[in-house]
């Protein structure tokens, strides 16, 4: 017959300690930690096995909140045109007589420009420009672009007391030939594109 001392280290034996159990013991009895407070313990010491669903539902939708609180909104008046204001904005310059108005305009002050050159320093090269300066309070709206050569949009810079004929000055011109204009859409978009009002032969 086995003694009360010994079915008490049988039972020992049979039950081994689970990890959860050492794992939360261990946190509540680590140095500087008050087992009796529940603020003192970080949100992670909290999540054990045993928390409810709800509980961790609740953790969530707290760090939802947050991330939600931290959103940046968009801005009301982007520096840059957006894209639809650049299509209007293209589509209101004057067009080039015997060429396709998608591919060729002119700018403000009336240099020819090319669709498809942006921002270089060319004299077929064009920016959306702020007639009003971003600077001093222009919005990027249909109303305050205008096409320009990219010439002459840099020599402008922020300045808002340039005439017109100031501007023409700053303009960088180049004498191009309607057979110029064939070899420039060749190489960009693979055929040529005549005007409505071209009245001549349209080539492929």
């Amino acid at each position: 017959m086995r003694t009360a001392k010994e079915g008490k280290k049988s039972r020992n034996r049979s039950s081994p300690s689970s990890p959860f159990r050492d794992r939360t013991t261990t946190t509540l009895s680590s140095p500087g930690i008050d087992p009796t407070s529940t603020g003192s313990i970080p949100n992670k010491s909290r999540l054990t096995p045993s928390t409810s669903l709800l509980d961790r539902e609740l953790v969530t939708e707290d760090a939802t909140t947050l991330f939600e609180d931290l959103r940046i909104s968009p801005e009301s008046n982007p520096r840059s045109f957006p894209y639809s204001v650049k299509q209007q904005c293209w589509d209101k310059s004057e067009k080039v007589r015997g060429r396709d108005p998608d591919r060729w305009r002119r700018d403000a002050i009336g240099n020819i420009v090319f669709r498809k050159l942006v921002g270089c320093p060319g004299c077929l090269c064009h920016d959306y420009d702020h007639i009003l300066p971003y600077s001093k309070g222009g919005q990027s709206t249909l109303e305050n672009c205008q096409v320009l050569q990219a010439t002459v949009n840099r020599s402008k810079g922020n300045r808002t007391g340039m005439s017109r004929a100031d501007l023409i000055q700053k303009s960088s011109y180049c004498r191009v030939s309607g057979r110029d204009m064939d070899l420039l859409e060749l190489s960009a978009y693979g055929n040529v594109r005549r005007g409505q009002d071209s009245g001549g032969c349209r080539i492929q």
